[in-house]
């Protein structure tokens, strides 16, 4: 019977010394984030300007990022990367003019237990303007000279003229769109050229036709002696001037 009782105690023991060490761990485990540092870092948030109509565009600059501040633990400040820390804003209510949004700290995508300590800039400013279509001529870019003895003629683009889509302040202004740079130099005889269709702003690009053909006449100088005509007319008016009252 007492060897019984021992072994009975003896497992007893075991079993409780089992469940503390047991209740230890997990004691250490949910405590753990409790116990951990909590620290601030900075991230710089890309700025994701989203629902914009599609008749409308921003016509002056808008950053990329915003810097946020974040607090937390270590280990979840670390985790995170600017990258998944996207600043989202709605813009279906823009109309044409001036805008203003108010970056606020539930437009970022924090986990739990990160708190957005700050943003900066709190407040973007930019203008909106109306998108519109608009056909213009094309103008072949020529660079360069041929060689001595021959002339260039007027450049043909077919198509002629090309459909462009930008801010409608800015279509106004447009008169042309050009090709890309046409070399003239050792150009000797006409010839076909195909060139991309370029705009020189960045906010109004071309929509067709993206290439033009272009033929470039190339024409020899005519070189030789005066024309009789010329020559008799020049030796007239000598003898007139040589000729006494």
């Amino acid at each position: 019977m007492n060897g019984r009782n021992g072994d009975s105690i003896l497992s007893r023991v075991w079993m409780i010394f089992v469940a503390l060490f047991l209740a230890f761990a997990l004691w250490l485990v949910v405590s753990a984030p409790r116990r951990e540092n909590v620290s601030e870092r900075a991230f710089a948030a890309p700025l994701s300007l989203v629902g914009m109509p599609r008749d409308l565009v921003i016509t002056t600059p808008v950053p990329d990022t915003v810097s946020v501040r974040l607090r937390g633990r270590v280990s979840n400040l670390r985790s995170l990367s600017s990258q998944n820390l996207e600043v989202t804003v709605e813009l279906s209510w823009a109309q044409p003019g001036e805008a203003v949004i108010t970056l606020r700290p539930q437009a970022i995508n924090v986990p739990p237990g990160v708190e957005v300590v700050s943003i900066d800039p709190t407040k973007i400013r930019f203008r909106v303007d109306q998108l519109r279509q608009k056909a213009v001529p094309i103008r072949a870019f020529l660079v360069g000279q041929p060689p001595g003895g021959y002339t260039v003629g007027e450049p043909s683009p077919d198509p002629s003229h090309a459909l462009i889509s930008g801010p409608l302040s800015q279509l106004r202004n447009v008169t042309e769109v050009a090709t890309e740079r046409i070399i003239m130099t050792g150009r000797t005889e006409t010839f076909v050229q195909n060139a991309a269709v370029v705009s020189d702003s960045s906010l109004v690009r071309v929509l067709e036709p993206l290439t033009t053909q272009v033929t470039v006449p190339v024409i020899a100088a005519a070189i030789g002696p005066m024309p009789p005509e010329t020559a008799t007319t020049d030796t007239t008016a000598t003898d007139r001037k040589t000729q006494k009252p």
